[in-house]
């Protein structure tokens, strides 16, 4: 666990330093000197459609690597493992697929949102490159984290993507991108360069290799990875398109679509944030997860189960709680649109589907690296089946606060079916009794800071009101010993100061 616990708090503060560097980004697309409320609702919705083109044009490759990377590297030296290079085939193959799909359905897409997102159609063809970049980059950072680079991949995805944003966004701001038009197409190429650093770095570095003789591994299991990626992707893409299917129907079916998909957009934004930690901890745990399925070490599979649920919620619990007392009032203070207050209802429903899913822990990881990967995609479809028809009832009545209702309600039963599954079938349970005794002192701790902070306002009210929040909070996590992780990191620390 030490390892994991490592790899897992060094990948989270450069997580944290990208949504920094994102939320100052996100500051600056929210001026209204510099970009319209359609242009920021354009912007905000292209990566998810380039998430939805990744999802159909993966092939589950990503998954197939997390799944039989062990096979690979336990029974063939490095210079003969063609793992990533099918894998990047894979890749191409799907990609291609997507550019001929994207083609024949062009007009469908026009009828669907020409009248209410209007700009969406003007560039449908720059979202391809950045789907893309997104494929490429998908595929080779789940194989780096097998080769031990799980924090360089957070750093490019997280960081550098967004530095590159940075740099589109002053380079507009100083007229020396000269207009929106060549803002978006060069935006389109940020993913792409993302994924060609990545590459150059494994290249260079001699972590992979290319060849196209097939390996006994790949020939001995052939069937079993067919079968297996049929299955994953299928749940995948149906994931994927639960994921990003709220803002496409708010830019399709209300009026002013593309707007209110970036006042939604920003909401998601805020409640994304809170999800930060997953990905380093995702990166962390996932080889340890394929070994353990494949040693059938089930101790350690709880063990993982256990710790990433009760450390994502205690992360979670705690910035959705400050993101909440903070939201309106800081879109107040630094001069956002006044049109992003409307997402606070929208937010608040999202934040707590983000607690559901960090405080559950890694069970879709569990599954997916386990004999019953099938299971993803018979819940994936649950899911998709219950969510894209409530989705569309709920945003037709409730206007941008239905997707946020229908997320939370659908993705709380997806949950829920999975923690029951791994419960019953391998006895494996996350919950113990500090995951509740977090939610307790986290919405103690809110009340605390709103009482004691309520009449303050401005920077210096969102800095007073933060701190009390973040010491109360820690203070209580680390004073009730609620994770031995924490418990650890604070007895390192404490070592190396008074060794100094």
């Amino acid at each position: 666990m030490s390892t994991i616990r490592r790899q897992s708090i060094i990948a989270s503060l450069v997580i944290y330093i990208g949504f920094a560097i994102g939320m100052l980004n996100t500051y600056f697309l929210g001026e209204e000197r510099y970009f319209t409320s359609n242009q920021y609702g354009l912007i905000t919705i292209l990566v998810p459609i380039a998430s939805m083109m990744y999802a159909f044009a993966n092939l589950a490759m990503p998954s197939y690597i997390m799944k039989f990377y062990p096979y690979y590297k336990d029974h063939l030296p490095d210079r003969k493992n063609d793992m990533l290079t099918w894998a990047l085939l894979g890749g191409l193959i799907g990609f291609g697929l997507v550019v001929i799909g994207g083609i024949i359905f062009k007009d469908l897409v026009i009828r669907k949102y020409s009248q209410n997102s209007p700009e969406l159609v003007h560039y449908y063809y720059w979202i391809f490159p950045l789907g893309f970049g997104l494929t490429i980059l998908g595929i080779l950072e789940v194989y780096a984290w097998n080769v031990g680079k799980a924090v360089l991949t957070n750093f490019m995805r997280e960081v550098q993507w967004r530095l590159l944003t940075t740099v589109l966004i002053v380079l507009f701001i100083f007229k020396l991108i000269p207009d929106f038009d060549s803002f978006v197409k060069f935006y389109s190429f940020t993913y792409p360069v993302v994924a060609i650093s990545l590459l150059i770095y494994l290249i260079s570095t001699g972590k992979i290799h290319f060849t196209f003789s097939v390996s006994k591994v790949t020939r001995r299991y052939f069937r079993k990875i067919i079968t297996f990626n049929l299955f994953i992707y299928s749940g995948f893409l149906v994931l994927t398109i639960a994921q990003v299917f709220d803002q496409l129907v708010i830019a399709s079916v209300l009026q002013d679509g593309m707007a209110k998909a970036g006042v939604f957009g920003f909401a998601q934004i805020m409640a994304t944030v809170i999800l930060a930690p997953q990905r380093g901890i995702i990166a962390a745990a996932v080889p340890h997860l394929s070994r353990a399925w494949k040693e059938k070490d089930m101790g350690k599979l709880q063990r993982i189960y256990q710790r990433s649920s009760l450390n994502q919620l205690i992360f979670s619990v705690g910035i959705f709680f400050l993101i909440a007392i903070n939201y309106k009032e800081a879109i107040l203070t630094f001069n956002q649109k006044e049109m992003f207050l409307a997402g606070f209802s929208a937010f608040i429903l999202m934040g707590l589907t983000r607690v559901v899913e960090m405080g559950t822990g890694l069970n879709s990881q569990i599954i997916g690296t386990s004999t019953y990967w099938r299971f993803e995609l018979i819940s994936g479809i649950c899911l998709l089946a219950f969510m894209l028809p409530l989705t569309v009832i709920l945003t037709r009545q409730f206007d941008i606060l239905g997707p946020a209702i229908a997320n939370l309600v659908s993705i709380s039963l997806y949950n829920l079916i999975r923690l029951i599954f791994l419960w019953k079938k391998f006895g494996l349970f996350p919950f113990v009794p500090a995951s509740l005794y977090t939610l307790l002192i986290g919405a103690a701790v809110t009340l605390i800071s709103w009482w004691l902070c309520n009449d303050l306002h401005g920077f210096w009210g969102l800095v007073i009101r933060s701190n009390i929040f973040i010491t109360l909070f820690a203070g209580a996590v680390i004073g009730f010993k609620l994770s031995p992780d924490t418990q650890a990191v604070v007895a390192s620390l404490k070592k190396r100061i008074l060794k100094k």
